[in-house]
């Protein structure tokens, strides 16, 4: 899975893009941008930022270990997928924050459906569940948030991305809480998942519309950068 993971950026040929042995020529470096690893997979993060179009593989055979132990635990393993979030920003700039945005908008759909779905079975009416249930995917996106700003606080031009993260989230939510009641008045007819679906939805049309407003969706860019493109 990690192989696959990496296979944007090591090619379809490269059946080892994570081993730490790895020789290339010192134009190739120099020709680097903004190399900022993270972790033990130096090679990818080279293969990436060098633009490496041609990899030659030398097989080496692992036996079973003797002593030690390994350093492969879970902090590392999420490092890895931290430093995959970092190369995605750095090859896919327009890609890779929409679907970082779906990811988590998926998870939070998920997490406020079955918030939802609780809050009907313990009598909930359907005009009062979606308001009810919408902060669940408020702090779905707020865990993801405070990632972001750990990861990426060098290069966020706002002082108070915290400050930004409450606006729009109060702002999403009272789109859906108007959005409820405005159904629950003018479309009595319908179901339970389609008010669901509808409040959510218009919530997160906000939450769009508002990080884009709020360059909140930028990522991957030093201030220089993001600087030249404001």
């Amino acid at each position: 899975m990690a192989t696959l993971l990496a296979r944007p950026f090591a090619g379809r040929e490269t059946t080892d893009p994570m081993s730490g042995f790895i020789a290339l020529r010192r134009e190739t470096l120099e020709g680097a941008r903004r190399l900022t690893p993270l972790g033990y997979k130096i090679g990818l993060e080279l293969m990436c930022k060098c633009r490496v179009r041609h990899v030659t593989e030398v097989p080496i055979h692992f036996a079973e270990r003797t002593r030690g132990e390994s350093k492969l635990s879970l902090k590392e393993q999420f490092r890895y997928l931290e430093h995959l979030s970092r190369l995605y920003d750095f090859c896919y700039p327009r890609l890779s924050p929409i679907a970082k945005f779906l990811i988590v908008l998926v998870i939070s759909f998920l997490v406020s459906l079955g918030a939802y779905e609780l809050l009907l079975w313990r009598g909930v009416g359907p005009r009062a569940a979606p308001i009810l249930s919408y902060p669940a995917a408020i702090l779905v996106t707020a865990v993801f948030h405070r990632r972001y700003i750990r990861t990426q606080r060098e290069f966020i031009l706002e002082q108070r991305p915290w400050l930004d993260f409450v606006f729009v989230a109060l702002a999403e939510w009272g789109v859906c809480a108007l959005t409820a009641t405005w159904l629950s008045v003018r479309a009595q007819q319908a179901s339970a998942m389609e008010i669901f679906i509808v409040c959510f939805g218009m919530a997160t049309i906000t939450r769009y519309i508002l990080r884009k407003e709020l360059l909140q969706d930028v990522r991957g860019l030093r201030k220089e950068d993001r600087l030249d493109d404001i």
